[in-house]
């Protein structure tokens, strides 16, 4: 095993798969010469050339465009939006094209697009520029979401994303981008729709994503100091969703707490409760609970950003209300 950072795993990626096939080409404002904005692209102009890692104008619809049509030619495109509150501006390429040529060709239309964007808040860069939309594209038919938490899923799921021939969202957290971890070495994927428990517990299941996964072992830690033991799960794709993986830890606790950093009303916690109540009622032994960030905009002042975004003293809150 290797200690990565979120963001080295990204770029090792991302290098391994140009170098495994010369289709995979990125694109996007400053991924090249300047490395990225969050620098997760750094090295791969200097290796690749310009041909393959392109600077564009700042026009998220010319990158998506480009991005759908150089897919459809072939291509395995990996256009990146530095920030996922820009896909409002490329949603007509991405919704209306990537995600339904296949469908409206009957199959002979492929569209081996991966597109990474970056969600999330606690940078203080305010409405804009921190939002957590995967709600959004969970909703779209047609695209597969992944959203990893952990530098070694972070390479395994870029990996798999990228051979994958459907288009795929990307979402990397931009808080994550410096935490470490073990990465296994050499080429390795790991399969979209496959969750993983990154902690077992027998009293009360945590589902959570993204970010909110560290939020959550972190609650478990605590909780466990009193004998109650957290299952935490991690759904790290929301489409295909591991509905097995969720039912089975459902049935053994009895109880369930979903935790997202989007806002609670309409987001993936919404979806998730629905399966469990539709497929697993029987499992439940309490209601079901979700933490999720207040129904407003991201707040630029610190200390209002950080009371938005959920944090382990409110998710253990809801674990002790049901166990």
């Amino acid at each position: 095993m290797l200690e990565m950072t979120y963001s080295q795993a990204i770029n090792a990626a991302l290098r391994e798969e140009m170098r495994r096939d010369s289709r995979v080409f990125i694109l996007g404002e400053d991924v090249g010469v300047f490395g990225g904005c969050f620098g997760v692209t750094a090295g791969l102009y200097e290796e690749f050339g310009p041909e393959r890692v392109l600077d564009t104008p700042i026009s998220e619809t010319a990158i998506i465009g480009s991005a759908v049509g150089a897919a459809a030619a072939g291509l395995r495109p990996v256009p990146e939006i530095m920030f996922m509150d820009f896909m409002t501006v490329c949603m007509d390429e991405f919704f209306n094209q990537a995600a339904k040529m296949r469908y409206m060709f009957g199959g002979k239309a492929r569209v081996p697009l991966t597109l990474r964007t970056v969600c999330g808040a606690g940078l203080g860069a305010a409405a804009q520029h921190s939002q957590s939309l995967e709600a959004w594209f969970v909703h779209m038919p047609g695209v597969k979401v992944v959203m990893p938490s952990t530098p070694a899923d972070a390479k395994g799921l870029l990996a798999a994303s990228i051979r994958d021939d459907n288009p795929v969202i990307f979402i990397e957290h931009k808080m994550l981008y410096g935490i470490s971890g073990p990465v296994p070495e050499g080429e390795y994927t790991i399969p979209l729709g496959k969750a993983d428990i990154k902690r077992e517990g027998r009293d009360v299941t945590v589902v959570a994503t993204s970010a909110m996964v560290h939020r959550a072992l972190a609650a478990a830690e605590t909780l466990a100091g009193e004998g109650i033991e957290v299952e935490v799960v991690d759904p790290r794709t929301l489409v295909p969703f591991d509905k097995e993986t969720l039912l089975r830890s459902v049935e053994k606790t009895g109880r369930l707490v979903i935790v997202h950093e989007a806002v609670k009303t309409g987001g993936i916690g919404g979806e998730i409760a629905a399966i469990v109540a539709e497929e697993g009622f029987d499992f439940l032994d309490a209601p079901i609970k979700r933490v999720a960030a207040p129904f407003t905009p991201v707040p630029f002042s610190p200390p209002l950003e950080a009371a938005y975004i959920p944090d382990e003293n409110k998710i253990i809150q809801a674990i002790r209300e049901i166990v």
